[in-house]
């Protein structure tokens, strides 16, 4: 057991994607700069090409910043997402991280950041050394991990602190696909929505990752070379984003007492050309509508804490409007965590579970 540090408070840094401070073609094409030119997030670009193609073209283009009178596809949406409280990743994640911070107590120091934007990781790592915490745990808000989400927040983490002469006691949180309490917040987010066996089809929708990125992550020759690499999980496996995201179907699905026929796990947010992790939330929503003539279809999104432009947008508006077309009738999406007070209560639980050596 380490030694107790009898000094400082326990620092907590809860750390979630980003967002842009406004909905106007410049704050997104500032978000979109610094997001797409992430080497986790596009991996098959050299630095100075990735740079010159996002920050010359796709950032400025979506954004609309070439034409601010007319804003781009990105800068629309986000309009759209746009609520009278500003961005709701943003708020949501400072609503939690206070509820959170009152509920540990006076033993900790919470902060939010965005890998992002802001508020930075920067200046929550000074905010908690400014506290003198003798301790920091980084908890990513992603459940599941990924190299251009989790293991970026790591990695600038680790940047930041290694230019300190001073770095206390760190803990990086890999995933928490399956944690019980996490799992019964989603089971029961749909619970409340009544009965589900009025739905022809349940759908698990999560973040899609292009397939280069997840064979990269593959140190054991396993995925996509044995069949249903993602059908189990376990040793060679266990830090694949595509496993992790089928681990927490399964367990939100033994929860709910769904049979394996009940539900698909499929993937959205597809860009670019490359083969992406399979089946496309898209093409399942389609064939469910065209081919067996579905009119109801229930769809998580496990991979979301809060409401964002995947969820709220993309599933709620622009997949509503195909499934329409294709002949379907309405697309029920599991509320997202948000500041659900039992989401908040899991948050507790794990920090705790986390750092009940750390703290005295």
């Amino acid at each position: 057991m380490p030694l107790q540090p009898p000094y400082g408070k326990q620092g907590v840094l809860l750390v979630n994607l980003g967002t842009p401070d406004a909905p106007t073609p410049t704050a997104v094409n500032r978000y979109l700069g610094e997001f797409l030119t992430d080497p986790r997030v596009i991996d098959n670009l050299p630095g100075v090409a990735q740079q010159v193609l996002v920050r010359g073209i796709i950032a400025p283009l979506r954004s609309g910043i070439v034409n601010p009178f007319k804003p781009g596809g990105s800068t629309k949406l986000y309009q759209e997402l746009w609520t009278e409280n500003g961005s709701p990743l943003k708020y949501y994640g400072k609503v939690v991280t206070e509820k959170v911070a009152q509920e540990l107590g006076e033993d900790y120091v919470v902060r939010l950041a965005m890998r992002y934007q802001r508020p930075s990781i920067a200046s929550a790592l000074d905010e908690l050394l400014a506290e003198q915490v003798s301790s920091i745990l980084v908890f990513p808000l992603f459940p599941q991990y990924a190299s251009a989400t989790t293991g970026s927040v790591h990695q600038e983490v680790m940047r930041l602190l290694s230019q300190r002469q001073t770095i206390p006691d760190v803990k990086l949180v890999n995933s928490y696909y399956e944690q019980p309490e996490l799992i019964r917040v989603f089971a029961d987010n749909a619970r409340d929505l009544g009965d589900l066996d009025r739905y022809d089809h349940i759908i698990f929708s999560y973040h899609g990752l292009p397939q280069r990125q997840l064979k990269k992550a593959d140190d054991c020759n396993h995925c996509y070379v044995v069949d249903g690499c993602c059908d189990t999980i376990g040793r060679v496996n266990q830090f694949c984003y595509s496993a992790q995201c089928h681990a927490t179907t399964r367990a939100i699905a033994a929860e709910l007492g769904l049979p394996e026929e009940r539900y698909t796990t499929s993937f959205q947010s597809r860009l670019g050309f490359d083969d992406w992790a399979k089946p496309y939330t898209i093409d399942v929503l389609e064939a469910w509508a065209r081919e067996r003539g579905a009119k109801n279809i229930l769809c998580f999104s496990p991979a979301f804490v809060a409401d964002c432009l995947e969820t709220t947008i993309e599933i709620g508006v622009e997949y509503q409007k195909e499934f329409e077309k294709w002949g379907g009738e309405h697309i029920d999406l599991v509320p997202s965590l948000n500041d659900n007070p039992r989401w908040v209560a899991a948050l507790v639980s794990m920090i705790r579970e986390e750092t009940r050596e750390a703290v005295v």
